[in-house]
């Protein structure tokens, strides 16, 4: 066993599984959120049938979404109730593009700890249309980093930046819950996709961790792909993959086109899982368009809400809800997003799909594959990470990021390396990550964000804080524009740095 295996803890903790026991009647409270557009009207839908299924919960109904009165769509009460029942059914929340408040749905996942989106994406052919008749996979994305960190600057009149920040215990905890769930669903193999060829460090991590956990599970196939690659395939051939695993911003296109290609983005939902919250939500946005009209499709947050009932312990009502929705699906009721003339019998708006899935409790399909969760076992979930053992660290150069408006390389190198002084070299200018001193190309278009990267000069072997602040000083006095700065390390011997072009 590796000795960074980490901790287990249940799915579902045992505080609500003994109460579940002690009183099948008794209800669990949970946190509803109609959200913005179609939200109000699916949620509805969607408790109306766990009502009728007699599912034993009890909605506490918060506000929270675009125009909610703060600045983040959410106030401390609402925050309350969903630290307080530890489960929250959510309708779609609006974010601005471009502008505004940040992804609420970012918020609410990254504050409460919950780094697992759990997708499944599930083909219902021939009922509902796809070319990939086959298809039964589950995406499980990375939900609390990468460049969905959100730390983002305009750094110069042409050039802004966003950091891309991947963690050693958010690649384990995500990983591992990958293969848990993969173990614990009876699915043989998790594939891992990046994009290391080019993010070396980032998404080489990633792969990194994934072949050492992967180690620990010998019962499961595993593999790596690249991910445009990857992606390729699972566009073409889903039936190659069962559990896939992936960095956020990866996991979350490929989610939804995953679910476009079973057959609707609108039949998707997810599970949000952390160790002490859990966050159950349709995988699409609001669709502003098409609210208050009774035609959005509830299947979605009605399949999460299934998620949800197998998170608290309710196997028999999940099983007796998802079964009357695919009876529904196979008898032709059909919202509009996934009507068709040939596999249709009744166009249904988002009310009378529910009461027809309602109409259908106890009943299963007769073609599709039964849905039961009773004999399934909770999914184990990583606790916090132990850390690991502590790197020999040595700081051994810096890159200053500077404003330099000439399009010229050579004249920044000319000016940087009479500043360097003997405790500094420099070693190399680059422009958008390409190299253009030494050695450029006049072909190279450049901006007027530059990375210098300063080494130790020859008198000066040593490279210490105090002698970067007398070099970041000459080059203020010069009148150099610094942007920022990143110190250069090796970690046990090794670059904890990118290199240049060439190098």
């Amino acid at each position: 066993m590796n000795e960074n295996v980490l901790e287990m803890v249940p799915f579902m903790d045992s505080e609500r599984q003994s109460g579940r026991a002690a009183s099948a009647r008794e209800k669990t409270a949970i946190t509803v959120a109609p959200g913005d557009g179609i939200g109000p009207e699916i949620l509805d839908a969607t408790l109306r049938v766990l009502d009728a299924a007699g599912a034993a919960v009890a909605p506490e109904w918060i506000q929270a979404g675009s125009g909610r009165g703060t600045s983040s769509g959410i106030d401390s009460a609402s925050w309350e109730s969903i630290r307080r029942t530890r489960v929250l059914l959510k309708g779609p929340f609006a974010t601005p593009q471009g502008g505004g408040m940040k992804s609420l749905n970012v918020t609410i996942r990254k504050t409460l700890g919950l780094f697992a989106n759990v997708r499944p994406c599930v083909a219902y052919a021939p009922y509902v249309p796809t070319r990939h008749p086959g298809m039964d996979l589950v995406i499980i994305r990375e939900n609390e980093e990468d460049l969905y960190a959100g730390i983002e600057h305009r750094q110069t009149d042409e050039v802004v930046q966003c950091l891309k920040l991947i963690s050693v215990p958010g690649c384990e905890r995500i990983i591992r819950y990958a293969f848990e769930h993969a173990r614990r669903t009876g699915r043989k193999k998790v594939t891992c996709m990046t994009k290391d060829n080019i993010m070396k460090m980032t998404d080489g991590l990633f792969h990194r961790i994934f072949e050492e956990i992967a180690t620990d599970y010998p019962d499961l196939e595993h593999e790596h792909l690249i991910v445009d690659i990857g992606a390729a395939r699972l566009a073409t051939r889903p039936e190659l993959f069962d559990v896939v695993v992936l960095p956020n911003l990866y996991g979350d296109i490929l989610s939804d086109v995953a679910a476009e290609m079973a057959g609707s983005v609108g039949l998707a939902g997810s599970a949000n899982i952390g160790e002490k919250v859990a966050m159950f939500e349709a995988i699409h946005g609001t669709a502003p368009d098409l609210a208050g009209r009774d035609e959005a499709n509830p299947s979605g947050l009605l399949l999460a809400a299934v998620m949800m009932l197998v998170h608290l312990g309710d196997a028999d009502v999940a099983t007796l809800v998802h079964n009357a929705w695919l009876r529904t699906i196979e008898d032709g009721v059909h919202t509009g997003d996934i009507h068709s003339p040939d596999a249709s019998t009744r166009r249904a708006g988002t009310r009378a799909f529910s009461e027809a899935v309602i109409a259908r409790l106890g009943e299963a399909p007769r073609s599709l594959r039964p849905a039961g969760y009773g004999a399934m076992p909770p999914v184990a979930v990583p606790a916090a990470p132990r850390r690991r053992a502590t790197a020999r660290k040595e700081l051994v150069g810096v890159d200053i990021f500077v404003n330099f408006r000439e399009p010229q390389a050579n004249a920044l190198a000319d000016t940087l390396r009479l500043l360097a002084g003997p405790e500094f070299t420099l070693e190399m200018i680059t422009n958008r990550g390409v190299k253009v001193w030494p050695g450029g190309y006049p072909e190279t278009f450049c901006t007027d964000h530059w990375r210098c990267r300063f080494r130790a000069g020859v008198d000066a072997p040593m490279v210490s804080p105090e002698s970067i602040l007398r070099l970041w000083s000459r080059l203020l006095t010069a009148r150099i524009e610094i942007i920022k700065m990143e110190h250069l390390y090796l970690f046990d011997g090794a670059p904890g740095f990118s290199l240049g072009q060439g190098q």
